[in-house]
């Protein structure tokens, strides 16, 4: 575990989190994550030796967080190929595990043409293996130095839309390091305004049913001295009201063609607020989250969650007696459940999209398509 006091009393940056890493140890290869789904009261590795352990981790959101899920879905596929397993079929797992995560699939296809591409040139399995291994590292460098430019322009955004700093910023979900290969996404903004000593507050929507924002935003604000607060979903509104939010950034697990925005669900209404209380909503996502093939909000597939995420729960002080004689700690709602994983905000309530090659506002499909079509032609070294 990582002492924060020790950290922030003598003024240094925390140490970087270790979030997914390649191990590729003479027992065998294995992706090695950081367990989410334990933060933040233990900081525990969960070893993928194969490609379902990984699929089952993904499901069950030890790793999470779309640009993670593409760097995930890449060593997958190069965890297939080392194991000389059926890549093709592995990609499919992989791609299949969280729909409505485009990156996912992303990364995962790309290793996988990166493999077979070194095998029609006639490289064996070994050397077609280290191909795919090689494309799997690649993205996940590519995803750190992404989070660095989205931070950058972000802030630059704020700038230009919040002059005199002392921003108060509200996030939903979880968008620092814990889904990237950087420092993240929409939280690696706020970290940067923080840094410049632009941040004046930090609001995290608890983000229900499984708390990402009070468990993970939480941990990450606190473990790098960011000013912040956890709130309950349902008192966004009230902080609206009350004239205590400048701003709200958010990531996205896909972006349509026309603009149109997956992200955790609870995102659509915290844009409708931003809306009415004339308050910037803002996309941070890099430019691999944006799907052309899907033309607009109501063509992405909404992945739908387990109803007991929501039915079961634990009454605070586990080990004490439940109501109506309910098993002690623990308890279930004897109901069915309404449990989307994501919702979808329309283009015209958000004010810009921020991604690694420059700011979108307006948001309309012809700016996606022109930012997409240059980023093709980057090479990010």
């Amino acid at each position: 575990m990582v002492d924060q006091d020790a950290c922030s009393s003598v003024g240094v940056e925390p140490p970087a989190l270790s979030v997914l890493r390649w191990d590729g140890s003479p027992e065998g290869p294995a992706v090695v994550l950081l367990d989410q789904t334990r933060l933040p009261s233990q900081e525990a590795e969960l070893v993928c030796a194969d490609v379902p352990a990984l699929v089952q981790a993904i499901r069950t959101l030890a790793v999470r967080g779309a640009p993670l899920l593409g760097i995930a879905g890449g060593y997958g596929v190069a965890l297939a190929a080392a194991r000389g397993e059926d890549v093709a079929r592995a990609a499919e797992l992989l791609a299949g595990a969280r729909p409505t995560a485009v990156n996912l699939g992303y990364g995962a296809r790309r290793v996988e043409s990166a493999y077979l591409a070194a095998v029609r040139k006639g490289a064996d399995r070994g050397a077609a293996a280290e191909t795919a291994l090689a494309e799997a590292r690649a993205l996940h460098k590519e995803d750190a130095v992404a989070s660095a430019r989205m931070a950058r322009y972000g802030l630059e955004l704020l700038a230009e839309l919040l002059p005199g700093g002392a921003h108060r910023l509200l996030t939903h979900c979880n968008t620092g390091a814990l889904v990237s290969g950087g420092e993240g996404t929409a939280f690696a903004v706020a970290l940067e305004a923080h840094r410049g000593g632009s941040l004046r507050q930090l609001w995290v929507d608890e983000t229900r049913p499984l708390l990402q924002g009070a468990r993970l935003t939480a941990y990450e604000a606190a473990r790098n001295g960011l000013p912040f607060s956890v709130l309950t979903d349902s008192a966004a509104g009230s902080l609206f009201a009350a004239g205590e939010v400048d701003a709200v950034l958010i990531g996205a697990d896909r972006i349509a063609a026309d603009g149109a925005v997956a992200n955790k669900v609870g995102s659509y209404p915290l844009a409708v607020l931003a809306k009415y209380h004339h308050v910037p909503f803002i996309v941070v996502a890099p430019v691999s989250t944006v799907d052309l093939l899907t033309p607009d909000g109501a063509s992405i597939i909404v992945e739908q969650r387990s109803a007991s995420e929501v039915t079961e729960f634990t009454y605070p002080g586990a080990g004490q007696a439940g109501p109506e004689g309910a098993e002690a700690g623990t308890g279930t709602r004897p109901a069915q459940a309404y449990n989307p994983a994501f919702d979808v905000t329309p283009p015209e309530l958000v004010t810009a999209i921020v991604t690694e090659e420059g700011v979108i506002s307006p948001v309309t499909g012809a700016g996606l398509a022109e930012l997409c079509a240059r980023s093709s032609q980057v090479t990010i070294s």
